[in-house]
């Protein structure tokens, strides 16, 4: 697996956007000692490595920002691992059970990638599949002019009254009739539109069917001709017009990388459907299967320790 995300509390939480990148790690040979800890024992620079390998790349470069407190903290992990395994918390529930199920969905995991990582997939195939769903791959131009509101009587950053719901819809119904009777829709954007990144364009705006947005405006804004304007659009905090420019579809080799992706998980599925259907799994037990839904689970098994 390339990545794994563990819950590692002793990393910390996650740094802010504001926090310098980690620096690169020093080119050292994987049998060097970086550490000396607990009364001799060495830590090597390919120990840390390893278990750095398994880690999210987040959590990786967060722990990589302070080497001093990444060795401390893998030390005690290390040291508090061993004590667990000398009091023989491995072979007692639940631990027992935990770590076998982690080394189950673990292996699972593992299997599922080197399957996945198998098969092979042609330049045909992707071709095949851009051609067979271009529409997921459709992207339309549209210019927008926003008008927002407010649920109070407050002053926007120009010192201008907030409109509130109903006087922004009238503004905004306003501005829709005169834009579809021909008026300078640049214009209106200028005088009128409060979002300023596109206002800033002309009120230009890009969008493709894969991005993440609000169902109504993906259905106005990819049903629009070129020229053609839609009646306000409701949103949370204020109403869009939209006017349609141009439609078209992603090229091919900007796509193709996702496509690759695509095609890889539906074979990997299928894969994985078929195998489970392969396990011709037959109940023996109808009181078992025949437990409603809504049942509480069965409380669990005392703890039965092993030595």
């Amino acid at each position: 697996m390339k990545s794994v995300g563990i819950a590692w509390i002793l990393l910390g939480a996650a740094v802010s956007a504001q926090t310098p990148a980690a620096p690169p790690a020093p080119a050292l040979a994987p049998d060097t000692v970086i550490a000396e800890y607990d009364n001799g024992k060495k830590l090597t620079y390919g120990e840390l490595q390893r278990f750095l390998s398994v880690l999210a790349p987040q959590m990786r470069t967060n722990a990589m920002r302070d080497p001093k407190q990444l060795v401390e903290k893998y030390a005690l992990m290390k040291k508090l691992s061993e004590m667990a395994e000398t009091d023989k918390l491995d072979r007692k529930s639940p631990y027992k059970e935990a770590l076998e199920a982690y080394r189950m969905n673990m292996l699972m995991q593992a299997e599922i990638q080197k399957v996945s990582d198998s098969f092979p997939i042609r330049v045909e195939d992707e071709q095949a599949y851009y051609e067979q769903h271009k529409s997921d791959y459709e992207q339309t131009t549209v210019k927008i002019i926003y008008i927002s509101f407010s649920a109070s009587a407050s002053t926007g950053p120009d010192g201008k009254k907030r409109l509130n719901e109903s006087e922004a819809k009238a503004k905004a119904e306003q501005l829709a009739k005169e834009a579809k009777g021909g008026a300078d829709f640049v214009k209106l954007v200028k005088e009128n539109s409060e979002d300023e990144t596109t206002k800033a364009k002309d009120g230009n705006l890009t969008m493709s069917r894969s991005d993440n947005l609000p169902e109504t405006i993906r259905t106005v804004a990819f049903a629009l001709k070129p020229g053609e304007v839609s009646e306000p659009v409701r949103e949370p905090n204020g109403f869009y017009i939209f006017r349609g420019e141009s439609v078209s579809a992603k090229p091919f080799a900007e796509v193709r990388n996702e496509i690759v992706v695509k095609i890889q998980r539906a074979k990997t599925q299928a894969w994985i459907e078929t195998t489970s259907k392969d396990l011709n799994i037959k109940p023996e037990n109808d009181q078992f299967f025949s437990t409603p839904a809504t049942q509480s689970a069965a409380p669990a098994p005392k703890a039965a320790h092993s030595n």
